[in-house]
């Protein structure tokens, strides 16, 4: 029996994907619209394989495949990156942006090629739609593509391939299909990007900031990559091991990284950075305004523990509890996109690599702090935590960066866009930060009518909804680069299509909703 709320979720994403191509037309279209129905039927296969268990690694269990929106995602922004670089005159950038539509479909199509094979017995319609969407988005290559840009294409499928072995098998029920498409398919690309770029160093090409992101996300991957093979074959929560642990990061960080770095931005990095974090004034009074942000999460993450008495061990923090800290990322976002987004790129890139390096003290139990951290962060734990890892306040910070990092700045002219492409970097603000929050929060306390087969209550999506709008009224006021042009109907549209997929879709919505939300700003 079909689910109806994956039912109803594959629909937004499909309208989703018509209102794009109906803006942007052209034979890449042809090859979405046919990844897209490959792609509903194929997370069906999926779904009957993470009941019935017959799935190859084992995936998160309280949600569905969520193939469809997770295959669209990657693609979409390649076209519509493609599409503004192009009207911008940037070349370079558009052909890019093919390459990454091109390696979002080859990867969402292998993810379907494999649960296609190990289905028992072989769905023979699906296999051949399957086979018919392969043909055309191949032949579209064919026709697109230079010989390099196939290799670069390949290149990231490879180690796809490669990190889906490895990941997925260390990590058991910490990712649903759709989830692990989207994570390790920006992985491989960000490893890939950062060797073509270190093969090919020119100096004075390049913005050191975007060399910062993609150092930092390999670097944190490896290392942990490093520690997990380590920790086979010792204890990892004795003295010896945490001592080795953290003389082994800082040998690693200044050996292998600091040096990584200074090959791609000529300079020292640690002497940039501290030239980048206090060059202006502006700047400090943002660090110190931060600090304070940070230093008050700690505060509710200390108070909501010593509120837990000893009777209630399993009590868990609840919903409006957890949506506290949205309200600080907000509050943290807002200032850094009006007054300095190259300082917020770069302390959310610093952020990441802190809350993964936790998160690996704690997934180690490295002394003094690992025990600690499992308990602290044991209250925050929802459905979607069900594996070794606890990744949601990961998953928070990527979806309020991922439009900051992803913002087109070679292909916007004085670094901002027009109309609706101006709230591009505040995709993650409006669908996470406002939407979700409001959603949850006035759902949880006041919402009666429930959305046919699903938690989420009509009053939650409303006020959602009318909330993102008075935000985008706001950021009008208070951010002087921000002029929509009168494209308000296509920002209704576009906060009420996502506001509808948070509603149904049982995926990770703090890492989905902002980037089909800077897709429809695109």
């Amino acid at each position: 029996m079909l689910n109806k709320p994956v039912l109803v979720e594959s629909l937004i994403v499909f309208i989703i994907v018509l209102f794009v191509h109906a803006v942007v037309w052209d034979r890449y279209s042809w090859c979405a619209v046919a990844l897209a129905i490959q792609a509903f039927y194929v997370q069906f296969k999926w779904d009957r394989l993470l009941q019935l268990g017959g799935a190859v690694f084992q995936f998160r269990t309280a949600a569905n495949s969520g193939l469809l929106p997770a295959s669209m995602v990657i693609p979409l922004l390649g076209i519509v990156m493609k599409e503004r670089c192009k009207s911008a005159g940037i070349v370079y950038f558009e052909r890019f942006g093919i390459v990454v539509a091109s390696t979002g479909m080859l990867v969402a199509l292998f993810l379907s090629v494999i649960a296609v094979g190990i289905t028992k017995p072989v769905p023979t319609n699906t296999c051949i739609l399957t086979g018919v969407a392969g043909s055309i988005i191949i032949y579209t290559m064919k026709h697109s593509l230079t010989v390099s840009e196939v290799i670069e294409v390949l290149e990231v499928l490879l180690i796809f391939v490669y990190l889906s072995m490895i990941l997925l098998y260390l990590l058991p029920r910490c990712f649903t299909p759709g989830e692990a498409l989207l994570v390790l398919g920006g992985i491989s690309f960000v490893l890939n990007q950062l060797i073509k770029r270190s093969l090919n160093v020119i100096e004075g090409r390049g913005d050191p900031i975007d060399f910062f992101l993609l150092v930092a996300v390999v670097g944190v991957v490896l290392l942990g990559l490093f520690f997990t093979v380590l920790f086979v074959f010792m204890d990892s929560g004795t003295w010896i091991s945490s001592m080795f642990f953290h003389m082994m990061t800082a040998v690693l960080g200044l050996g292998v990284i600091m040096p990584w770095l200074y090959r791609l931005i000529q300079r020292n990095p640690l002497f940039w950075l501290l030239q980048f974090l206090f060059q202006t004034q502006t700047r400090v009074y943002l660090l110190v305004y931060w600090t304070f942000l940070a230093a008050s999460a700690c505060g509710v993450v200390f108070y909501q523990n010593a509120k837990r008495s000893s009777e209630s061990k399993k009590h868990q923090a609840s919903t409006i509890t957890r949506k506290y800290f949205h309200f600080i990322v907000v509050a943290t976002y807002i200032p850094g996109l009006i007054y300095d987004r190259q300082l917020l790129y770069i302390a959310a890139v610093l952020c990441l690599a802190v809350f993964i390096f936790l998160e690996y003290i704690r997934y180690f139990r490295i002394k003094p702090f690992g025990q600690t951290l499992r308990h602290l962060l044991s209250l925050f734990l929802d459905e979607r935590d069900s594996g070794p890892l606890i990744l949601t306040h990961i998953y928070l910070l990527l979806g309020m960066s991922l439009p900051v990092w992803l913002f087109p700045r070679s292909c916007a002219p004085k670094g901002t866009l027009s109309g609706a492409g101006a709230l591009i970097p505040y995709s993650g603000v409006l669908a996470v930060g406002v939407g979700d929050t409001i959603a949850s929060v006035f759902g949880s306390t006041m919402g009666e009518i429930k959305w046919p087969g699903t938690k989420k209550t009509f009053e939650g999506t409303m006020t959602a909804i009318f909330a993102q709008i008075i935000a985008v009224a706001l950021i009008l006021i208070f951010d002087s680069s921000v002029n929509l042009n009168s494209s308000y109907a296509w920002i209704l549209v576009s906060v009420s299509l996502v506001s509808l997929l948070e509603a149904y879709t049982t995926q990770i919505d703090n890492l989905l909703l902002p980037l089909y939300l800077q897709v429809m700003f695109m």
